[in-house]
């Protein structure tokens, strides 16, 4: 297969060990090495022409990650990142060995946890019941239909349903954050009122889920919890300088 650079998936500790059977992106699939200098290595392919975001090489690059992850501490890179050559990468190795180690060790025995929060869309009646300006504007759009008494309603509705939300978010931050080693505050996302990120010791996951969950059971009626994990610890390490390919 002809290449377009060198594909690099994470940073880990030299004496890391590939699993035998894991294939790294491309179709056929690009086999794995790593390219090592001192105390880390850098697991790369061959990167093949015209790497696009397609399904089959998401799932590939995101399943090695998760089982580097699972065996020790990882670096992990975004699904895209590319460097010229194997020289390229060997020099950033050198360069940046020492903060690379630094890392691993950083997050060395934890997961990622993302956390995201969204207004509860099913909890317009206890709404309604508590919220004195929605009943009143419920009830003038009923005597009165019309649109801008629709519309002001929904504006209303939408903007009470954030705000419980929101509170409901700095609750469940508060909440967990004594339970995680570091937090990290992720990008914004539309209709969502929290998205953060958690660096959790493997052995504190289930707590950290289990005590998630709770809060997400007692506040239904004001805020979504979405939870997804454990993940590499994207949010916490920075990467290898690469260039991205186009078009992911």
């Amino acid at each position: 297969m002809s290449t377009a650079g060198v594909y690099v998936y994470a940073i880990v500790p030299t004496d890391t060990v590939l699993p035998a059977d894991a294939s790294g992106v491309g179709g056929p699939a690009a086999p794995l090495r790593t390219i090592r200098h001192g105390r880390v290595a850098a697991v790369v392919s061959d990167a093949p022409h015209k790497l696009r975001a397609r399904r089959r090489d998401l799932l590939a690059h995101q399943e090695l990650l998760q089982r580097l992850a699972d065996d020790g501490p990882v670096l992990p890179m975004r699904f895209g990142m590319i460097a010229p050559d194997e020289d390229t990468v060997s020099r950033q190795l050198a360069d940046a060995g020492r903060d690379h180690a630094a890392a691993l060790e950083r997050v060395s025995g934890g997961v990622e946890v993302n956390l995201k929060a969204f207004p509860a869309q099913n909890a317009l009646a206890t709404l309604v019941t508590e919220d004195r300006k929605i009943r009143r504007l419920r009830d003038e759009a009923r005597r009165r239909p019309g649109y801008e008494a629709s519309l002001r309603l929904g504006e209303a509705v939408a903007f009470a349903l954030a705000a419980r939300a929101t509170e409901a978010g700095r609750r469940v931050l508060r909440e967990l954050t004594p339970l995680a080693r570091e937090v990290a505050a992720g990008p914004d996302v539309e209709g969502c009122v929290l998205n953060v990120s958690f660096l959790v010791d493997r052995g504190a996951h289930e707590r950290f889920r289990s005590t998630a969950q709770r809060f997400a059971d007692g506040h239904r009626e004001h805020v979504e919890l979405r939870l997804v994990s454990p993940l590499p610890c994207y949010s916490f390490v920075t990467g290898v300088p690469a260039r991205t390919t186009a078009g992911v």
